[in-house]
């Protein structure tokens, strides 16, 4: 045994199970009773979920780790467990069913494991769509400079496929691109190192970005003005939390205490934004820091907005109308991809 190491879970366990073996010895009868109540099945007892996640720095990262260390997932009756992986492995874990519970639940593709049979719903939005294209080099001015030159990106994410739509109402074919795909915590390092002519990233990476490179250029996508074009509306539900549908049948009434965990932990970082930057980017230096603070405080490109989904219907079709457009979609989503089941 010696050398050995064991999980930290199991450590804990040991350690919780342990003092509350001692607390039971010392104090008897009266208190076996009440520490029976803690036991799984009983009333108060913590319901164990696991939601599998983008790795950080991303926006299915944001939410989570201020859930973890501030408790909130307890307070609402959940012991939630979040693994982190890449967007690729996510979108195959999650789609297979090996994971019932996505935090990092990309609108476009759910909808995109919709039509290819998975029976999967969107439970909650999280975020509305930025995203953002930047570059150091002198002859990139616009997106159609881009034409025939190297993109760093993260193709399998639904953020870059938004790119592409915006890209194509700008007249840029994104086919025209040499695009070089990378793992989003992986975008940053190639902004910095300058690797490619220019790199598409969203929040929180963006920020931690110009915190470490002011200078750099961001080339205008006109986000709002196409949207608002082709939805009549500025708000482009974008990634939340998403289940398997066969899960919802199951554990229905999981669903509000999940959603209220997820709507009160916003709430904080909104109104401790100082307070939730290192819990959010904990290896972020003074000035990452700050910079993630004030994109909190701000919430423009942040885009936090944790709504039902079954109150976002309309916005959500244009987002499936948007990805039909691109042929990303061949047929759009069913109504069981959007929830509508009660959250109170």
């Amino acid at each position: 045994m010696i050398g050995r190491r064991f999980p930290a879970s199991i450590l804990r366990s040991w350690g919780a199970g342990l003092a509350l073996i001692a607390s039971l010895a010392v104090l008897g009868p009266a208190a076996q009773a009440a520490g029976a109540a803690g036991a799984p099945g009983a009333p108060g007892a913590l319901t164990p979920i696991t939601i599998v996640i983008f790795s950080p720095p991303s926006l299915g990262a944001f939410l989570p780790t201020v859930i973890k260390q501030r408790k909130i997932d307890q307070a609402n009756g959940l012991d939630i467990t979040f693994a982190e992986r890449t967007p690729d492995a996510y979108a195959a874990e999650f789609n297979t069913g090996e994971f019932q519970l996505g935090g990092s639940a990309s609108l476009l593709t759910l909808g995109l494991a919709d039509t290819r049979g998975v029976k999967v719903t969107y439970l909650f939005n999280l975020f509305d769509y930025w995203g953002a294209v930047v570059t150091q080099r002198p002859d990139v001015k616009t997106l159609a400079d881009l034409r025939g030159k190297e993109l760093a990106a993260a193709k399998g994410t639904t953020n870059y496929t938004m790119f592409e739509w915006l890209a194509r109402q700008q007249g840029l074919d994104p086919n025209s691109l040499k695009v070089v795909n990378t793992a989003p915590p992986g975008l940053i390092g190639y902004a910095l190192a300058d690797r490619a002519d220019a790199v598409q990233l969203w929040e929180p990476a963006y920020t931690l970005l110009l915190s470490k490179k002011p200078g750099i250029r961001t080339l205008d996508l006109h986000i709002d003005r196409e949207w608002r074009k082709f939805a009549g509306s500025t708000h482009i539900p974008y990634l939340g939390v998403a289940a398997h549908r066969g899960w919802v049948a199951q554990h229905r009434d999981l669903v509000p205490k999940l959603y209220r965990t997820y709507l009160e932990a916003a709430a904080w970082i909104s109104a401790h934004p100082g307070a939730a930057a290192p819990l959010i980017a904990p290896k972020a230096d003074a000035a990452g820091l700050k910079a993630i603070a004030a994109l909190i405080a701000d919430n423009h490109r942040l885009g936090m907005n944790v709504e039902p989904a079954g109150k976002l219907k309309g916005e959500i079709d244009a987002v499936y109308r948007a990805g039909l457009s691109l042929g990303y979609l061949k047929s759009a989503p069913s109504a069981a991809s959007v929830y509508g089941g009660a959250m109170e």
